[in-house]
């Protein structure tokens, strides 16, 4: 098959190229800004967990885990999170687990995986939903610096 008869999409690619970088700007935040708490169990036990993504409907978190004395939480279970942005202000959200997943890390260690929808009717979710939407934008607009140009300061 000859090359001219091939149509490039240059919008799907561009998408491609924004989700990507929106991983990326992610893994960085999380690991160095945003700390994740969650509040579980009857007791109200607050521990942190690894946020690994997050969109407009929900969050996947990871927890270390050990299959033979872990309990696997339920679908439908509501979570409530913490959301950290300094060492001691957060917000609140709630969140609904649809699936747990086993997961291996690269390095060996074992994590489950939870995927969760965010309960909307949440008062502190258009606090989140802000957030959210600056991610999706910071994305699409922002411009990786190869260290190409000189920054002049007055």
């Amino acid at each position: 098959m000859s090359d001219e008869g091939k149509v490039i999409n240059f919008q799907a690619k561009r998408s491609e190229n924004i989700e990507k970088k929106r991983r990326s700007f992610e893994r960085l935040l999380f690991q160095n800004l945003l700390g994740a708490y969650t509040v579980i169990d009857a007791d109200e036990t607050v521990y942190p967990v690894s946020l690994v993504d997050i969109s407009h409907d929900g969050c996947l978190f990871q927890i270390p885990w050990n299959g033979k004395s872990d309990k696997k939480l339920p679908e439908g279970h509501e979570v409530k999170m913490r959301m950290y942005f300094t060492k001691h202000s957060f917000i609140p959200v709630i969140v609904n687990v649809r699936y747990g997943n086993e997961f291996k890390a690269d390095d060996g260690t074992t994590y489950m995986h939870y995927g969760c929808e965010f309960d909307k009717s949440m008062p502190t979710f258009k606090a989140m939903e802000e957030f959210i939407n600056f991610m999706y934008s910071f994305a699409e607009h922002s411009v990786i610096d190869r260290g190409d140009s000189r920054a002049f300061f007055l």
